[in-house]
C-alpha cells in the first residue's frame, strides 16, 4: 500500500543492514553554527563501538543539560557527515511532528541499563 504520506518499500535484508543501537549521552553542547538549530552529542555505545558523535536537532524539547545521562537510539553504521565544521558519525533517531518539522521527540529505550544493544 503506498499514498503521498509513504515511503516505498524496503525487504527485511534492507532494514537488517541498519545497525541501530542504544547510546548513553555523554556531553551535550548549544551548536549554534549549525543551519538548523542543533545540539552537538558525544554518545557512548559501550564495546566495541565506543564514543562517537552527532549533530541533533533537538532544540525545541531538550537543553544539552538535560540530554547528558539520557539513552538513545541511532545509527551507527553510516558514513558521517560534515555539518559546520563538525564531524556528525551517528543519527540519532527521534520522531518529526508532520505539521512541524523542527519538533522532533527523541525515540528511546523505555528500560536503562541497554547501552550498546542493537534494535533487533
Amino acid at each position: 500500500m503506498s499514498g503521498p504520506d509513504r515511503l516505498p518499500e524496503v525487504t527485511f535484508d534492507e532494514f537488517a543492514k541498519l545497525d541501530i543501537r542504544v547510546g548513553v549521552v555523554l556531553a551535550a553542547v548549544a551548536f549554534p553554527e549549525a543551519r538548523k538549530p542543533a545540539i552537538k552529542l558525544e554518545i557512548d555505545f559501550g564495546e566495541p563501538l565506543g564514543v562517537l558523535r552527532s549533530s541533533a536537532q533537538l532544540t525545541r524539547h531538550y537543553t544539552p543539560g538535560e540530554l547528558v545521562g539520557t539513552e538513545v537510539l541511532a545509527v551507527v553504521n553510516f558514513p558521517p557527515r560534515r555539518i559546520a565544521g563538525f564531524s556528525s558519525q551517528v543519527l540519532v533517531l527521534g520522531m518529526v511532528n508532520p505539521q512541524d518539522p523542527a519538533e522532533i521527540v527523541l525515540v528511546r529505550p523505555d528500560r536503562s541499563g541497554t547501552r550498546g544493544w542493537r534494535l533487533a
